[in-house]
């Protein structure tokens, strides 16, 4: 029986479930033709590099990860164990493909336009308050993206003539800390990027956005959980069942060194009515109709 090692920076979630229901739609069914072995950091990524480690040691067939701490542990853990990314970074760009049409290694899956994402993010903020010159950009401190991010923000917002304020917090960490932090640097729109740290500690987003009391953009996940005005970026429950294609391949006998990469061609718009309404915003109609979900 086949052996699939999942290892994942959060707590097990509906990403999961997606996961194994992509793989269970391709014939492969936990406990009775493949096992799954699970392991979750529990939001520290500390923590990853001995997961993989105990993972790898397990002899399992494929090693599915997810973010760019996960896919830096696994690749320290192994450089012959087939690996397929669910989401993270650009492989090409940290030196760990070769190409996304043939990656050459033993790691394949599915990247996502993490900068660029964040950057469109601004363009929808001044959409939704056009008033809007100076921005806060939440980041987790120590994220090796931070200053690409940076760097793409600061092109859109030369454009939009926006200042950029980068606010960089500890993950996890003091609450407070990050509190006093946002309150003490005033702006008029808030963008939240796409570290994984976010997407999962919502609420701690969501009492970062209530301490900023102005618009914010996020990922749509973010903002279905209520903590942002809107989210715009990739449908993240999706990749997770798509990343099943990859390890059906591996198991089948193709190598991860000729699948190629791939990256989403669908982003999903979701509108939070409820934090609209708490902020006394509009939501512009332009918006609404480009809309995939409005939350009540």
């Amino acid at each position: 029986m086949p052996r699939i090692g999942l290892l994942l920076p959060p707590p097990r979630n509906l990403e999961v479930d997606s996961f194994l229901k992509g793989l269970s739609d391709l014939g492969w069914v936990n406990g009775a033709n493949i096992h799954v072995e699970y392991r979750d950091a529990g939001g520290d990524d500390a923590r990853l590099p001995a997961l993989a480690n105990e993972l790898v040691a397990l002899d399992i067939d494929v090693l599915v990860t997810a973010t760019f701490p996960g896919i830096l542990a696994a690749h320290n853990a192994t450089a012959k164990i087939p690996t397929v990314m669910i989401v993270g970074p650009d492989l090409v760009t940290i030196g760990l493909a070769a190409s996304m049409a043939h990656p050459g290694g033993n790691i394949t899956g599915q990247t996502f336009f993490l900068t660029e994402l964040a950057a469109k993010r601004l363009e929808i903020l001044a959409g939704l308050a056009p008033s809007t010159r100076r921005v806060g950009v939440l980041m987790q401190r120590g994220n090796p993206l931070n200053n690409a991010t940076m760097s793409t923000m600061r092109n859109a917002a030369q454009a939009l003539k926006m200042e950029l304020l980068p606010i960089e917090v500890d993950v996890p960490g003091d609450l407070e800390s990050a509190l006093s932090l946002v309150g003490s640097n005033p702006m008029d729109g808030l963008v939240i990027t796409d570290a994984n740290a976010f997407v999962t500690n919502t609420s701690m987003v969501a009492a970062i956005v209530d301490k900023c009391r102005v618009p914010s953009v996020a990922a749509p996940i973010v903002a279905a959980r209520g903590a942002a005005l809107m989210g715009y970026g990739v449908d993240f429950t999706a990749m997770f069942r798509h990343a099943a294609v990859f390890v059906d391949k591996i198991l089948k006998g193709a190598n991860p060194a000729e699948i190629p990469i791939e990256q989403p061609t669908q982003f999903k718009t979701v509108i939070n009515h409820k934090t609209a309404k708490a902020l006394g915003v509009e939501i512009p109609p332009s918006l609404l109709v480009r809309a995939d979900d409005v939350i009540e």
